[in-house]
C-alpha cells in the first residue's frame, strides 16, 4: 500500500530545503550581582560569568569543574541499581570460562558499545564474541533469532547494550533456554522489567544513580569501571575506551553535561592524541588533517558508523572499531566508506519522494504531524528522511516503508515535543515501539497504517503548541562586535564539548551590515563581511548555512541584527575568527 502516488514535481536544492522562519528566544539574564561575583571571582569578564549562570554554574568550584574537567568526578559505578549483580555474574562467568556474547543495536551508539565492551572483556582474557542484529532480518534490538544464535555457539551469558529494556519476552525465551540476560540500556523502561540477572538503567524508577542521561556505551563503560573498580585495577585501564564513549555521546545527541562532558572531554582528547585505527582510517578517508571536534564526529563518524548497519550490516562497524592495526583498519574504513555514499544517495532520492508526496496534498501540508510511508523505501535512510523532512516542515514527522510483511520506521521531533508520548498513546496499533522524546522506533502491520496516520495526527494535534511548530533558535546574549576579540573567543573554546544542554553560545548583534562583498556560494549559502557602521575599520568574515535567501536584505548596506555562534575558519593554513550566523532580520 502507498500512501500517495509520485508527482512529477520539478524542484531544485533551495525549495527542498526551504528554511522555515524562525522565531529567536534570548535567554533571561541572571542578576546583575551574581553576575558581578562570579565574574570577580574568576578574573574574568561578565560575559563570560553571564554564559556560566545561564548554564547553572554559579560558583567559583562549579565553574572550575566544569572549564577543567576529571576523571576523579566520575560517579561510582555501584551507585546503579544492580550494578553489584551485574559485576557478580561477569566475574562468575570469568572464572569458569563461561562464553560471554555482547550484544548491541545496530547503531552508532550501539556499535561503540559492543566495541567498548568486547574490547575490555578481551583485555580480561574472557571467552567472548559479539553480535550485531540483522536491521532487515531482525529489527532493532534482541531478536529471538540472537537468542538462537547464542545457543548453536555454547553461550551461556549475554550482555546487551543499547537495548533490552523492553524484551521481557526475549529474555524469557532465553531464561528457558538456559542463557543469562544482563541488560545495559538507557531507554525508558516498560511497566515490568525484563526477567533478567541485572538490569542497568539509570532510568529505572528504582535506581537512584546520581545521573540519568548515559547513552548506551556509557553504560557499557560504567560496567567496565566496575568491574575494574572492583578488581583494583587503576582508571587507566579503562582510559583508552573513552574515545568509543565519545563519539556515542555526540551521536545519540544525550546531553552534554554533568558525567557526559567528563566522558566526551577525555574521550574527545584521546581521539586527537591517540585515535585508534578506525578512527584514523575513517579521519583518512575524510580528508581531515585538523584536530578532531564534537562536530567532526557528529559528521564524520556517525554517518559512516551507522551507514554500515542501514546499508549492509551493523557488524562491519564493530569490526572497524575494534581493528587493531592500520591495514585492517583502513580495509574496513573502505567498506564503510562505500555504505555512506551509497547511503547518501538513498537519502537524497527518498527525500525528493518524500517531499513531491507532501507538496501534492493541501491536507498533509496543513497537518500537525508528518506521516509518510511507501512499501519500496529502504528502511536503513527513513530516520535520516524524517530530519530531512522537518527541515521544510518542522513538526513531528514519521517515515515509514515495509519489508518482511511489516511497517517500520522512524520518528524524529522538534524542540520541546515528546513524540515518544504521541506514539505510545497509539500503541494499541503497533506491534512494537521504542525511544525517547526526540527519535523513535515503530513497527505495524500494513494494514494499520492509515489508522495510525490519523491516530498520531490526532494525538499530536491535542499535544502541541503553536509556538513549537516554530523553529526556536535560543539567544544567550546581546553583545556588540567591540567586545569579540581573540581572547574572548580563546575563553568560549574552553565551553566545548558543545551539545545539548551546553550549546556553542549564540549572540545577537543589532545595527550591523555588509562591507559590500555579499555572495552565494555552494547554491545556498551566504559569504559576506559584517561591520558595525560606527566603527567600519573592525571587518567579521561571517557565513550564513541556507541562508541565501537573505542576499537581497543585505544590499545597499542595509543594517540588520544578526544571531550567530564564534568559530575559527581555516584557510591557506591562516587561522581567523568567523562569525557562523544562524539568523537575521532587518534591524
Amino acid at each position: 500500500m502507498k500512501a500517495t502516488t509520485t508527482l512529477e514535481i520539478k524542484m531544485n536544492p533551495s525549495e527542498l530545503y526551504e528554511r522555515p522562519k524562525n522565531r529567536w528566544r534570548i535567554l533571561d539574564k541572571p542578576e546583575s550581582s551574581d553576575v558581578t561575583s562570579l565574574a570577580k571571582q574568576l578574573n574574568g569578564n561578565e560575559i563570560v560569568a553571564t554564559l556560566l549562570l545561564q548554564r547553572g554554574i554559579k560558583t567559583f568550584d562549579e565553574a572550575k569543574k566544569f572549564f577543567r574537567p576529571s576523571l576523579q568526578d566520575l560517579h561510582d559505578p555501584f551507585l546503579m541499581k544492580d550494578m553489584d549483580k551485574a559485576v557478580a555474574r561477569i566475574e562468575t562467568a570469568l572464572s569458569k570460562g563461561e562464553k560471554i556474547l555482547v550484544y548491541g543495536d545496530y547503531d552508532v551508539d550501539g556499535t561503540t558499545a559492543v566495541a567498548l565492551f568486547y574490547t575490555f572483556l578481551k583485555t580480561l582474557n574472557a571467552n567472548c564474541g559479539f553480535y550485531i542484529p540483522d536491521r532487515y532480518a531482525e529489527g532493532y534490538g534482541i531478536s529471538f533469532m540472537g537468542i538462537d544464535f547464542a545457543k548453536a555457539e555454547g553461550y551461556s551469558l549475554i550482555v546487551a547494550l543499547d537495548c533490552g529494556i523492553k524484551s521481557n519476552d526475549k529474555v524469557d525465551y532465553a531464561n528457558e533456554k538456559g542463557i543469562d540476560f544482563i541488560i545495559c540500556d538507557h531507554h525508558r523502561p516498560g511497566s515490568t522489567l525484563p526477567n533478567a540477572v541485572a538490569v542497568l538503567d539509570p532510568k529505572r524508577d528504582d535506581c537512584n544513580y546520581p545521573f540519568d542521561e548515559l547513552c548506551g556505551c556509557g553504560i557499557g563503560f560504567k560496567l567496565a569501571q566496575a568491574i575494574s573498580q572492583k578488581r583494583n585495577l587503576g582508571i587507566e585501564t579503562i582510559e583508552p575506551l573513552l574515545d568509543l564513549v565519545a563519539v556515542a555521546i555526540a551521536a545519540d545527541i544525550v546531553p552534554l553535561i554533568g558525567e557526559n562532558r567528563v566522558l566526551a572531554t577525555f574521550g574527545m582528547k584521546r581521539i586527537n592524541s591517540d585515535p585508534r585505527p578506525g578512527f584514523k582510517a575513517m579521519l583518512v578517508h575524510a580528508k581531515l588533517k585538523r584536530s578532531v571536534s564534537i562536530s567532526d564526529v557528529v559528521f564524520i563518524f556517525a554517518p559512516r558508523i551507522n551507514a554500515a548497519g542501514r546499508i549492509e550490516h551493523g557488524k562491519l562497524a564493530v569490526q572497524l572499531l575494534t581493528s587493531l592495526d592500520e591495514e585492517t583498519a583502513n580495509a574496513a574504513s573502505e567498506v564503510v566508506n562505500k555504505n555512506n555514499t551509497d547511503r547518501r544517495d538513498l537519502d537524497k532520492a527518498i527525500t525528493t519522494h518524500a517531499l513531491e508526496i507532501l507538496s501534492s496534498s493541501i491536507e498533509m501540508q496543513t497537518r500537525k504531524s508528518t506521516v509518510v510511508f511507501d512499501k519500496d523505501w529502504h528502511k536503513g535512510v527513513v530516520g535520516i528522511v524524517a530530519s530531512r523532512l522537518i527541515e521544510k516542515y518542522y513538526r513531528p514527522t514519521i517515515v515509514l516503508s515495509q519489508s518482511n510483511g511489516k511497517v517500520s520506521g522512524s520518528a524524529r521531533s522538534v524542540k520541546d515535543f515528546d513524540v515518544y508520548e504521541a506514539i505510545e498513546a497509539c500503541s494499541e496499533l503497533l506491534i512494537q515501539f521504542g525511544g525517547h522524546k526526540y527519535a523513535a522506533g515503530l513497527t505495524m502491520d500494513p494494514d494499520k497504517v492509515e489508522l495510525f496516520m490519523e491516530k498520531f495526527e490526532m494525538e499530536v494535534a491535542a499535544r502541541i503548541t503553536p509556538e513549537q511548530m516554530i523553529p526556536e533558535i535560543e539567544i544567550d546574549l546581546e553583545i556588540p562586535f567591540e567586545k569579540i576579540d581573540n581572547a574572548f573567543y580563546a575563553v568560549l573554546k574552553q565551553f566545548a564539548p558543545f551539545g545539548p544542554g551546553n550549546m556553542s553560545p549564540v549572540f545577537l548583534t543589532r545595527h550591523v551590515c555588509d562591507r559590500g562583498w555579499a555572495r552565494i556560494v555552494g547554491e545556498r549559502h551566504l559569504k559576506f563581511d559584517l561591520i558595525n557602521p560606527a566603527n567600519p575599520n573592525r571587518i567579521f568574515p561571517a557565513i550564513g548555512f541556507g541562508l541565501s535567501g537573505f542576499l537581497s536584505s543585505l544590499a545597499n548596506k542595509n543594517e540588520v541584527d544578526v544571531c550567530y555562534a564564534i568559530e575559527e575558519n581555516e584557510y591557506n593554513g591562516k587561522v581567523s575568527l568567523q562569525l557562523n550566523v544562524k539568523d537575521m532580520r532587518m534591524a
